[in-house]
């Protein structure tokens, strides 16, 4: 028993990458000590002037620790200085930063010449040192991870604090089915009439896990509603019909399955300012995106114009200093908006002519994601494409921006990640997905089914 409580108390070593990551990532770790190594403050010390995204991480992480060491002494550092309390409160624990210098590279046998190793080589001396306490070294960095566990380290984690679900696969499509016909489910509810709206009272056990937005749909080939809103008790649902919805058109586009459909009516409804549209390549995203912009622009006047971003590959840091205006720069990265502008107009005679026209008359701008903080985007469609890459700071930069009147719409696919900072699971297209599930004003739909064409949904499937 002794021994097991013992083990309650446990040390964290945190590598650079976690501080890179969630530059406050010491704020997490309740109770327990955590260590900073001399190597990774030398390594934030060079990341913090180079001209990168990451540079500012590091900055905010080295004025955090200072905000946390300012006042303490040399011997109150190496004891542990204890940390503020986080916004979730709870228990804090204590900061402790160690010269790994010291220790010999015998202690772990790995060389000592790579930061890597005198990171490790730290952990295991702290995990000898302290043989009544838990050490375990926290690192996104996979392959230290197992260097670590060669190295004779116990316990080695990757950084999960910030990450909102364990599998991509448990990431919300945004629509439920209900097997069976939903109404036999049901029996008896309150029915309202709104003017052409009709919305029902159903009870809340029937969809115990339900949030704002989400889709109903059932076996059959009839039912499809929205919930509306819901308390303890009941779910608030509007009936639309599986019909109406595939009816709905947008600049000349009609849906082509059911998930297409959905889209398309969060999409045109005007009360949704965040519609999220996931889905793998060939699903339609950009192109019901694009349609249902230029519909609410030019054909219902509601919006001004539609300004259309994604972040250019150098996880986007720069656009390139070489003569050309912004949209001239970011024309190559929005190739995919202009493709979709051509097919929207393919039936046109002059589809190239009717491109342009069309983008002089929806004011469609072309704008890159480094000049959106501080901005205020006002009565406008925000198009955000190929979403997957960009982290969670960088489209909160970019949510933010939206003002009154604007809506934005994101688009990704979280199987083409390029980044190489980023996975399925830390994407910031997965976090807002997940953080906005219960917001009023939001919708997701994943867009299941490849309707490019018959190689591109054998490619999917089979590749």
């Amino acid at each position: 028993m002794g021994k097991a409580s013992n083990f309650d108390s446990k040390m964290y070593v945190l590598d650079t990458n976690v501080l890179l990551h969630e530059p406050l990532a010491y704020l997490s770790f309740q109770e327990h000590q955590v260590v900073i190594p001399m190597t990774v403050l030398e390594e934030l010390d060079h990341i913090k002037d180079r001209k990168h995204d990451v540079s500012r991480d590091a900055r905010v992480a080295i004025r955090g620790l200072d905000g946390v060491l300012s006042q303490a002494t040399p011997e109150q550092m190496l004891q542990g200085v204890a940390l503020p309390r986080n916004k979730q409160g709870g228990l804090t624990g204590s900061l402790i930063i160690v010269n790994d210098h010291l220790f010999a590279d015998s202690i772990s046998g790995l060389p000592g010449n790579e930061n890597d190793h005198r990171i490790i080589n730290c952990a295991v001396h702290l995990q000898n040192q302290h043989s009544d306490k838990k050490v375990i070294l926290v690192t996104k960095d996979i392959n230290m991870r197992l260097k670590a566990k060669g190295a004779g380290l116990k316990y080695v984690e990757d950084y999960r604090t910030d990450q909102l679900i364990d599998d991509i696969a448990l990431l919300t499509s945004g629509y439920k089915k209900i097997k069976g016909d939903f109404w036999q489910h049901v029996g008896q509810c309150n029915t309202e009439q709104h003017g052409r709206e009709t919305v029902h009272h159903i009870p809340k056990d029937l969809i115990p896990d339900v949030f704002c937005n989400e889709y109903l749909l059932d076996d059959g080939d009839q039912f499809a509603a929205r919930v509306k809103s819901y308390d303890g008790e009941h779910i608030t649902i509007k009936d639309i019909g599986a019909e109406r919805l595939m009816h709905q058109s947008a600049w000349g586009i009609k849906p082509k399955n059911i998930y297409q459909a959905m889209a398309l009516d969060a999409l045109l409804d005007t009360s949704i300012e965040l519609v999220i549209l996931t889905g793998p390549a060939g699903c339609g995203k950009t192109l019901l995106a694009l349609a249902c912009a230029l519909e609410m622009v030019i054909e219902k006047g509601i919006y001004d114009k539609v300004i259309v971003t994604r972040n250019t590959p150098e996880i986007a840091e720069s656009i390139g200093f070489l003569p050309g205006t912004e949209e001239e720069k970011m024309a190559p990265w929005l190739a995919a908006i202009t493709d979709t502008l051509e097919v929207l107009h393919k039936g046109d005679e002059n589809p190239v002519s009717s491109r342009n026209y069309i983008m002089e008359k929806a004011n469609i701008q072309f704008k890159s994601v480094n000049f959106m903080r501080g901005r205020s985007i006002q009565n406008a469609v925000v198009i955000l494409d190929e979403s997957q890459n960009l982290t969670a700071s960088q489209l909160k930069t970019i949510i933010t921006r939206c003002g009154e009147g604007t809506k934005l719409i994101c688009t990704g696919n979280l199987a083409q990640i390029d980044s190489n900072y980023l996975t399925a699971v830390t994407s910031g297209l997965t976090y807002i997905v997940e953080r906005f599930k219960h917001f009023e004003g939001g919708a997701t739909v994943n867009l299941n089914g490849v309707v490019r064409s018959r190689l591109a949904s054998f490619a999917e499937e089979n590749l």
